[in-house]
């Protein structure tokens, strides 16, 4: 939801455009495995793509599942893992979603060995095809990082990114509760990594030497085993599977994470922040906290679909169909032309 709510907020900053929006999809053998049903626990499942369309018909937002329905003059999107062949016919502007994974063994042989896909490293990969026109990132950090990994560079314009560049947001809430350690888990289990998730709960116990300790799940975990261990760690403690993520960081005096783009949050907040990442090093890749990071990739969208692109240099920095969803743009009919 995420990515969902990210496209969302782009297509509102460019209303002279018609925009269609599509689940994130995939082709060839992928998506003989995803209509197999063995996709479930990655974004190309099929929970995914309901909640993705609920969304969509919730806000009377124009689908074209697949992007079936012909070519379009620009397709946004929030990854390159698994590139579609009929996004390449448009122009293609990638946005960065949130935080990418550690850079493991895997990742090093993706990148060295080019045959192999992307996905396989999951968002570690994120930015390495080049595959598209512009892409857009959280931080002048951002920008450094996906240029070491491969990405080229004049490519690369710093715009922030929705849903994280106004975290003071947050601090105006309801959540009840104050004062307490929060611990955000992530979905490594359910991407088919290794977590002792005994030992995180109980290293967050430790943490919080005796102060209320609330737990917020994962969207992509298995919340029944989750909450069974925590009762059985943490005692006491209240678990979340559903909620604003962001209002209980607002409300919190410290945050837990291991790999996830809620850490960012925290910093942005100026909560004491534990991550399985280097706190230091995050700290100079926290999204900008500019509150137009919608509008700025609009900005971006403009130059791809009008061809008033600046320079590499001057494109670096901007103020003023694979992830889920894509969102795709052609002329409006008011314009006079057709998609």
């Amino acid at each position: 939801m995420n990515q969902t709510t990210q496209m969302h907020q782009i297509a509102h900053e460019l209303p002279e455009y018609r925009n269609f929006f599509s689940p994130h999809y995939c082709d060839g053998t992928l998506e003989l495995l995803r209509k197999a049903n063995l996709l479930e626990s990655t974004i190309l499942g099929n929970r995914h793509i309901d909640r993705c369309m609920e969304y969509l018909q919730h806000h009377n937002l124009d689908v074209d599942f697949q992007g079936r329905n012909g070519n379009y003059d620009l397709v946004v999107t929030c990854s390159d893992l698994v590139i579609p062949k009929n996004i390449l016919r448009s122009r293609v502007l990638l946005v960065q979603e949130g935080m990418t994974d550690p850079e493991t063994l895997v990742y090093q042989l993706v990148r060295r060995f080019r045959f192999l896909p992307r996905w396989l490293s999951s968002t570690a990969a994120m930015g390495i095809s080049n595959q598209y026109d512009r892409f857009c990132v959280a931080s002048e950090g951002y920008r450094d990082l996906f240029t070491r990994k491969g990405a080229k560079r004049e490519k690369l314009v710093v715009t922030g990114i929705p849903n994280f560049d106004d975290c003071k947001k947050y601090l105006r809430n309801t959540f009840p509760y104050r004062n307490y350690v929060l611990v955000c888990t992530s979905d490594v289990r359910e991407t088919y990594k290794y977590e002792n998730r005994k030992r995180f709960i109980l290293e967050a116990v430790r943490i919080a030497d005796g102060r209320h300790l609330i737990f917020k799940l994962h969207p992509n975990e298995n919340a029944r085993r989750a909450t069974r261990e925590i009762e059985q760690s943490a005692p006491g403690a209240l678990v979340f599977a559903t909620g604003n993520t962001g209002e209980m960081i607002a409300n919190c005096d410290v945050l837990i994470t291991r790999y996830s783009s809620t850490a960012y949050v925290g910093l942005a907040l100026g909560k004491e922040v534990y991550s399985d990442f280097d706190v230091d090093e995050l700290k100079t890749l926290t999204p900008i906290q500019n509150g137009r990071a919608a509008a700025n990739i609009a900005t971006v969208c403009r130059e791809l679909l009008e061809g008033t692109s600046t320079t590499a240099a001057e494109s670096q920095t901007v103020e003023a169909k694979v992830s889920s969803p894509h969102v795709r743009f052609a002329k409006s009919a008011a314009s006079g032309t057709s998609g």
